[in-house]
């Protein structure tokens, strides 16, 4: 039932005081080492009855109380400084319309070495000057705190945002990551996100991260610290990252330019029939082919989307992990036109299935490498 708004002064007021809220931590994982290096620290509304902190905050602003109820929120998270983790980093998050008010100021004066700190500047309302914001980011920055622009690629983070601000950390908004292993234009924004962070000295960041696939795609693109679901939820500090997901990662190093499959290669879903197939397609619409494998575990075939109720097979074109990427381009151009497209089907020396490298990200790599490359 939706609180009245003389309840939810109460709430508010009460929240304010730092009574029924408490502070959760999504860990901020390293790419490369498949290691935790930070933590968001998010508000939680445990002592009520609504839950959701998107409603509290939008309820304060309602209320003319987000300064207190932000400056509430710093300071539980803050409370956590003494016991992080060594070498890793606490993210807060303040509204950039409320960094100049008294309340928030007041947090930090509470706090006269802000090193290992990351202040995001969310994107919930609109900056109306960054000349207004130059003197509480400067101060943040001589205590020792980093600046990061939230959902960059998103709302008010546009390029403006970025050069006004020069944030160290850029964080990639969710819209972009979603999917951005069956989205080219995704892909190459999120490259181009990377180039611009390189030039400027900073990092980026990509959030939401749901899926083993999108957590590969990122991989290969060098993107260096990743956020989401599929890596870690928010939880009570520490946590810690699932051994699977930093085995994942760490057997996976990064190629700046790749130059073999095994640079490019992505998992992908497989089945043991075509039945099995269909199925798969129908729980995931976002789908577009299944790796057919024979008895002995070993890939045989491709079934795109498009033939799943025909049950239209493709044979497959295997190659080897090591194979370079344009011998593999070769191979794949000399199969009759309506494959000639699909995905390789890419196998360890003992045959055994490694994943699937795409012929779009094939190209794009030989591209990036030759326009990268000074000789060329």
């Amino acid at each position: 039932m939706p609180e009245s708004d003389a309840q939810w002064l109460i709430n508010l007021h009460t929240a304010c005081s730092g009574e029924g809220m408490a502070a959760s931590f999504q860990p901020i994982v390293d790419t490369a080492r498949g290691t935790v290096v930070g933590y968001e620290a998010l508000a939680r509304f445990p002592g009520f009855g609504e839950k959701n902190p998107e409603a509290w905050f939008a309820a304060a602003r309602r209320h003319s109380l987000a300064a207190q109820l932000e400056a509430a929120a710093l300071r539980r998270a803050l409370a956590f400084r003494p016991s992080l983790p060594t070498n890793c980093f606490m993210a807060v998050n303040v509204s950039p319309d409320l960094l100049g008010t008294e309340d928030v100021r007041s947090v930090w004066r509470e706090h006269s070495d802000l090193g290992g700190i990351v202040v995001e500047l969310t994107e919930q309302m609109p900056i109306e000057s960054y000349v207004d914001l130059e003197p509480d980011l400067n101060s943040l920055r001589a205590a020792g705190a980093l600046i990061a622009v939230d959902d960059a690629g998103a709302g008010y983070a546009g390029l403006r945002h970025l050069l006004s601000i020069r944030p160290s950390l850029i964080k990639i908004d969710r819209e972009l990551v979603q999917g951005v292993d069956r989205d080219e234009a995704k892909r190459a924004l999120i490259r181009m996100l990377g180039m611009f962070a390189s030039q400027v000295d900073a990092w980026i960041l990509a959030e939401g991260v749901e899926t083993a696939q999108e957590l590969d795609a990122l991989a290969s693109l060098g993107v260096p610290l990743l956020q989401g679901y599929f890596l870690a939820r928010p939880a009570p500090a520490w946590a810690t990252l699932d051994v699977d997901v930093a085995h994942r990662l760490a057997s996976r190093p990064l190629a700046k330019h790749p130059q073999i499959l095994r640079d490019l290669v992505e998992s992908a879903t497989t089945a043991e029939s075509t039945p099995r197939a269909q199925k798969a397609f129908l729980a995931d619409q976002g789908l577009d082919v299944v790796v057919l494998m024979s008895a002995n575990g070993r890939p045989e075939a491709l079934l795109d989307a498009s033939g799943a109720g025909l049950g239209v097979v493709s044979p497959g074109m295997r190659a080897n992990l090591d194979t370079p990427i344009a011998q593999a381009l070769d191979r794949a151009m000399t199969r009759p036109a309506s494959s000639r497209f699909h995905p390789l089907l890419v196998t360890d020396n003992a045959g055994r299935f490694a994943g699937i490298a795409r012929l779009e990200r094939m190209i794009t790599a030989l591209t990036t490498a030759a326009n990268f490359d000074p000789q060329s």
